[in-house]
């Protein structure tokens, strides 16, 4: 049965989101765009024109929304006949996106987890201080709602569910690693919004650690890997949302976070963080305009969206799960590598975005063809994760697995005897 889709947010990964649910509006339906800023929905709907995404007949069309609004967005949700949401905006949206799901019915699936603006890095595990909380409530409407369901959150929980389930008898450590490869040219930028990009950095380090929540400061642990195709990398431990859904749902004592930055992002991030410019509480200018020093950094950097055109270079994000099988130890490193170049000239929008976008229309299409269809509120983790890493694959986001028989795709049900062949190698082949 078709389900008319609505996509809230209007930046790369919502641009990510329309094209590849263009390019599935026999499965979806209709298809509707919906930001406060309007113009930007209608540009998203221009590219997905452009590009010759939109199957004859099929509805794609934009909307102007503020998605703090609950009421509105019920509206929306009304008269689109949407049956599943799929929010792109910013993380202070997401409670009440999910309230306006929970009130028509409509599935709600997002890609970060929520944030209150004037809190940085609360309590762990962070799920429990607000989408947890809806659990009993989504289940009692029967609303399914899809946790973090993009890349990191989201592909790489579903990677740690495929460890658990095909590799390990038992996992005594997942090293989630995420390295950016490319380069966009510009002194300074980030590549999502830069309020939620900092957001991430100011506070705590939060890493589950000896089965129990262990405190460090951003930069204070850093480590090089030696990854596929990117080569070796220095990353920094830091704390991200997949780590607060891995420790309750998969039983395993030590999870950590690894990003890559280069020397140059953390100067210039040290630089306006010891001057206050990255704070999320307001302050007051000499002539009395109250301003929030983030916003103001946000304002007068680079929109990321407009970084696509020039990127170039690959990322590499993965799962290295390390653990026993058959009573031997054994270490699994299960990713994925996008190319920055061939996501702009698909869907106008860079890698990081296309990385966020496309796991999110796969667990939309598992949620319209009743596979992901719960009716209750799940992490990726606590679904089946080969149907939704196989339709990714399908969507342009490959799976490979390097351990100690090689580097190779995944392919078929079976992942250690790898039966099924795959549909589409364009970056693997690279590897």
């Amino acid at each position: 049965m078709k389900r008319n889709v609505l996509i809230i947010g209007a930046g790369g990964v919502a641009q990510v989101v329309a094209h590849k649910c263009a390019q599935h509006a026999v499965e979806f339906g209709d298809i509707h765009v919906a930001s406060r800023t309007v113009a930007k929905c209608h540009a998203i709907v221009r590219s997905v024109r452009e590009k010759g995404h939109l199957p004859a007949g099929a509805v794609l069309k934009a909307h102007a929304l503020d998605a703090l609004d609950v009421q509105a967005t019920i509206n929306l949700i009304k008269r689109t006949h949407s049956r599943i949401v799929i929010n792109v905006g910013a993380p202070f949206v997401n409670m009440a996106v999910m309230s306006a799901c929970i009130a028509t019915g409509a599935a709600y699936i997002d890609t970060a987890i929520h944030e209150d603006p004037l809190k940085i890095c609360e309590a762990p595990p962070w799920y429990d201080n607000y989408e947890w909380k809806r659990r009993a409530e989504c289940e009692k409407a029967g609303v399914t709602a899809i946790l973090g369901a993009g890349f990191d959150p989201g592909v790489v929980n579903a990677y740690a569910r495929l460890a658990k389930d095909a590799y390990f008898d038992k996992i005594d450590s997942i090293d989630i690693i995420d390295v950016n490869a490319g380069e966009h040219g510009r002194y300074f930028a980030t590549n999502f919004d830069p309020e939620t990009n900092f957001r991430e950095f100011t506070g705590k380090v939060w890493s589950w650690q000896n089965r129990k929540w262990t405190e460090n400061k951003m930069f204070e642990i850093r480590k090089e890997w030696d990854l596929p195709l990117v080569g070796k990398r220095t990353t920094y431990m830091t704390g991200h949302d997949e780590i607060h859904s891995l420790a309750r749902n998969l039983d395993v004592p030590d999870i950590r976070f690894w990003m890559g930055f280069g020397d140059h992002y953390i100067k210039v991030f040290e630089v306006l963080n010891n001057l206050g410019l990255l704070s999320e509480q307001p302050v007051r200018t000499a002539e009395g305009l109250e301003v929030v020093p983030l916003k103001v950094v946000k304002a007068v950097l680079p929109d990321p969206a407009s970084l696509a055109p020039t990127y170039t270079g690959k990322t590499c994000i993965g799962d290295l799960v390390r653990g026993t099988k058959g009573g031997k130890t054994r270490e699994v490193f299960i990713y994925n590598i996008a190319d920055h170049k061939q996501a702009y000239e698909e869907v106008g929008s860079q890698g990081i975005s296309y990385t966020a976008g496309v796991p999110a229309v796969a667990a939309a299409l598992l949620v319209a063809n009743g596979a992901w269809d719960v009716r209750k509120m799940v992490n990726v983790e606590e679904l089946p994760p080969l149907p939704f890493l196989e339709l990714m694959h399908g969507l342009g986001l490959s799976t490979r697995i390097r351990d100690e028989a090689g580097d190779r795709p995944l392919t078929g049900v079976a992942p250690e005897r790898a039966s099924v062949p795959h549909r589409d190698e364009r970056v693997a082949e690279t590897v």
